[in-house]
């Protein structure tokens, strides 16, 4: 049997999504530009940076004012009818705190969904019992998604990985199970490598597959997805609805494009640059120049490489202080390219 194409509508919940290409959430990186710019490149949702439950419940200005902004172009009518559709990943293990910052974030950005991570194995979230801590404490995390949906009245998506170490692969299994018929979890984004190897070592597609196979709500599959070919040959073989583009987007939007079958090849030098600079624009639009110009630091290593620069370039980028400043370090390179 064929397999629905990857530029093909799904529902979740209630939603039309418009394709089967999304933005995963980027810790510390997936704000209102990133998620704009992979959606100008096809993407047919983008999930939000993870933000904590806790400094929504309480209020804290910059999480609530900065990470949870939506820019209205997030909501553009695309060219199949459909509004853009917002995301917004939370984390925490409080349930009453999170029925709170649910609520807070349906009345302030009008989102949605409600994505929960239950997959970050960053130390410093792990250990407050949160992220992917919470495989091994499922019932708090059925809890945690039931009160998502109790205190948002939206969707409920949860990012999970397949278990806490190599070889466990039945914590994420269950829990999966659970949060769905329990909680009524509206669909999974199942990352399967453990959260011991964060990113090493190749995902078992096979139980994202057996995944699809038992779990009576979509699967979103992430995790190892840094080609064309990559994204087209796991999403044949696992049967997930949708996949999740992450690591392998950054500095590389054309890649939704591509997997969309919109584009083929690497782009330009001039498109590169072109894209770069308007990342710039957007950044300063949201953070200000002086704060821009430190923030964008971590995405100038990528936009390199898709340049082909060398060493010398990507560091005069990383000690550029402003935008003003990593602008002329890029007018100067070119000039020395086209020389």
């Amino acid at each position: 049997m064929d397999r629905p194409g990857l530029d093909s509508p799904w529902q979740l919940a209630h939603l039309t999504v418009p394709n089967r290409v999304l933005l995963a959430p980027l810790a510390g990186i997936g704000n209102w530009c990133v998620r704009l710019q992979a959606k100008r490149y096809g993407a047919g949702m983008a999930v939000s940076e993870m933000v904590s439950s806790f400094a929504v419940h309480y209020g804290n200005e910059k999480t609530c004012v900065e990470m949870l902004r939506v820019h209205p172009e997030e909501r553009a009518i695309g060219q199949d009818g459909l509004a853009g559709i917002v995301s917004v990943q939370l984390f925490g293990q409080d349930p009453d705190v999170m029925r709170s910052a649910a609520a807070r974030v349906r009345a302030t950005t009008d989102a949605d969904v409600i994505d929960l991570n239950m997959g970050c194995p960053v130390p410093k979230v792990a250990k407050t019992g949160a992220g992917a801590a919470m495989l091994k404490d499922p019932d708090t995390a059925v809890a945690v998604a039931r009160a998502a949906g109790e205190g948002s009245g939206l969707p409920v998506t949860v990012k999970l990985r397949s278990g806490l170490v190599p070889g466990d692969t039945t914590s994420g299994y269950d829990l999966a199970h659970r949060l769905v018929e329990e909680a009524g979890v509206a669909a999974i984004a199942f990352h399967p490598r453990s959260a011991k190897v964060q990113h090493k070592g190749t995902p078992d597609y096979d139980l994202a597959a057996r995944l699809v196979e038992s779990l009576p709500a979509p699967v979103i599959l992430t995790g190892g997805l840094h080609t064309a070919e990559d994204v087209v040959r796991a999403y044949e073989h696992t049967g997930v609805a949708a996949v999740m583009l992450a690591r392998g987007a950054l500095g590389n939007p054309w890649l939704f494009s591509e997997v969309l079958g919109q584009r083929a090849g690497e782009p330009t030098a001039d498109e590169v640059l072109a894209e770069l600079d308007w990342m710039m624009d957007r950044t300063v639009e949201h953070l200000g120049a002086p704060r821009a110009g430190r923030f964008l630091r971590k995405f100038y290593p990528w936009y390199v490489d898709r340049l082909g620069g060398d060493n010398s370039l990507r560091s005069a980028l990383q000690q550029t202080d402003d935008i003003a400043a990593a602008r002329a370090v890029l007018a100067a390179s070119r000039s020395v390219a086209l020389a």
